[in-house]
């Protein structure tokens, strides 16, 4: 594997490099179930109001819409309370998008927390968002806002969007 540049963005480590896809990391002053179930509970809080459906158990299904510019149905494939965290995105939509519009389909959104040194760490990987895709500009800007923002802001102190 090649030697991580210090020019890359935060978040954007070893797995990016491999091929896996854009990844952005927190570490919180919070337990890992203050940091995991908002992930499970609280979508609509510090991702998007823009959501339907439910993320509580497994099989369960979401659509994230934003009329005009992103569609994207999410189903919860995996969950390890309080550690791990997976949608598969079955189905997606991006508008903005000249040609491939449904960039999104079958990647998946990992998130894993881990308590290190009285902290806890969220990992979050949208694997198979690669620099190669079309949307991975913007989808990664966007990425760093929704997680190292908005989700970090709301588990930190329950301020949501």
């Amino acid at each position: 594997m090649a030697k991580q540049s210090k020019f890359l963005r935060e978040g954007e480590i070893s797995d990016q490099m491999e091929g896996k896809g854009f990844t952005a990391t927190i570490e919180l002053e919070k337990s890992s179930q203050d940091v995991f179930m908002p992930l499970l509970n609280d979508i609509p809080k510090w991702w998007t109001k823009d959501f339907e459906g439910q993320s509580t158990k497994l099989n369960d299904e979401f659509i994230i819409e934003h009329p005009g510019a992103h569609y994207s149905k999410q189903r919860l494939i995996e969950v390890v309370p309080n550690k791990k965290l997976v949608w598969l995105v079955t189905e997606s939509h991006l508008n903005w998008l000249e040609k491939n519009k449904s960039e999104w389909t079958n990647t998946k959104m990992v998130f894993e927390v881990v308590t290190k040194g009285g902290k806890t760490v969220l990992k979050f990987t949208h694997e198979g968002l690669v620099p190669k895709l079309a949307c991975y500009a913007r989808c990664s800007q966007g990425w760093d806002m929704v997680i190292k923002e908005w989700l970090y802001n709301f588990i930190t102190n329950g301020e949501g969007i």
